[in-house]
């Protein structure tokens, strides 16, 4: 395991890395190997890239983070422009269907409906996630897949030890129906994410409990 000091340092070099972040007004503490970001940035999509950058060092157990959004005011936006544009975005995603609904308010952007697969849901937050004058996002889409959930538990585990990216051996799979918990220990965020993605492929798969530990 790092030092704090060590992955601190880290951290902070992969935020400048990341040409979506700017690392400048970003600080990074850390303690225990939590890592907590504070700062400002002046879009949402600036304070997303940033938690994710932070989330693919190794030894991250965990980011919080403090991070504000401060819009200019060239970026600011009324709702009923938000929401016309996030629509335009999603109508114009064919990977999106058309049973995703946007609410905004004071510029915070809600996603709700149903999609039949966890990754239309996910690109639905990205079609409108980096749209001008958004200031929050919260995907509340449901996930109701239309094929039935056969042998939900063997297809992951087959799929985790296909996965290079993935030390299957540190995980276990519980399933139930269409719902599926992950419970284990990894390597880093992004080995957690690839189970979890992993996970959500299987078909019938309609709630995922991620509980893997970062170690």
């Amino acid at each position: 395991m790092k030092t704090d000091q060590r992955l601190q340092a880290d951290v902070e070099q992969e935020l400048r890395w990341d040409p979506s972040v700017r690392s400048e007004d970003i600080g990074v503490s850390v303690t225990g190997g939590v890592v907590q970001l504070d700062g400002h940035v002046d879009s949402y999509f600036g304070r997303w890239a940033a938690e994710r950058a932070a989330m693919r060092v190794s030894d991250a157990k965990a980011v919080a983070s403090e991070i504000t959004i401060e819009l200019p005011s060239s970026a600011i936006r009324t709702d009923a422009d938000i929401a016309r544009v996030a629509m335009e975005h999603l109508d114009w995603n064919d990977l999106v269907p058309g049973t995703v609904q946007v609410l905004v308010h004071d510029g915070s952007v809600t996603l709700s409906g149903t999609t039949e697969w966890q990754f239309q849901k996910e690109e639905a937050a990205r079609s409108v996630r980096y749209l001008t004058g958004v200031r929050w996002l919260s995907n509340e889409i449901a996930v109701t897949p239309k094929a039935s959930a056969v042998d939900v538990k063997g297809r992951i585990e087959t799929a985790l030890r296909r996965n290079a990216e993935i030390d299957a051996e540190g995980i276990t799979v519980e399933a139930a129906g269409g719902d599926v918990t992950l419970r284990g220990h990894v390597r880093s965020w992004a080995e957690r994410d690839e189970a979890e993605y992993a996970a959500w492929a299987a078909p019938g798969v309609s709630n995922v409990d991620d509980r893997i530990l970062i170690s």
